[in-house]
């Protein structure tokens, strides 16, 4: 998709592509911006690639105008986002107490997970002999 976006970028040409510059801008924003774990760095090159692609295009001005709105965009929907949720623990709480046990749930999934993949380099603690009471003998 982001090669489309580049091609029809330059297929258009400097004064047809004004118009869409932001909404071509967005994915490309949103992939340069996103911090996933298993993200694919290829994307983030050819996102980076098709940026300047842009900005030598439509010039520095123009694309720094696009660029800030859809920033700005981002930044409304993230912030709308985190007050719908406040909003929702404050209105339901029942909800909000699924939500939280679901998250220390996965929490401790996470943390099994981690300690299982840690355990074939650890080996196993020997519990220690307490000799002298092991050879006791108890009637």
């Amino acid at each position: 998709i982001f090669k489309f976006l580049g091609a029809i970028s330059v297929d258009l040409g400097q004064d047809r592509i004004k118009p869409y510059l932001s909404t071509i801008l967005m994915p490309l924003y949103r992939e340069l911006n996103s911090n996933y774990a298993e993200q694919d760095p290829t994307l983030k090159n050819l996102s980076q690639e098709i940026i300047e692609l842009l900005k030598k295009l439509v010039g520095l001005e123009a694309f720094s105008l696009a660029f800030s709105s859809v920033q700005k965009q981002a930044n409304q929907k993230r912030a709308m986002r985190k007050k719908r949720r406040v909003l929702q623990t404050v209105a339901n709480p029942d909800i909000a107490a699924r939500r939280k046990l679901n998250r220390h749930k996965n929490k401790a999934e996470t943390r099994k997970r981690k300690i299982e993949s840690l355990r074939s380099m650890y080996k196993a603690k020997r519990h220690r002999s307490h000799a002298l009471k092991d050879l006791a003998m108890v009637e």
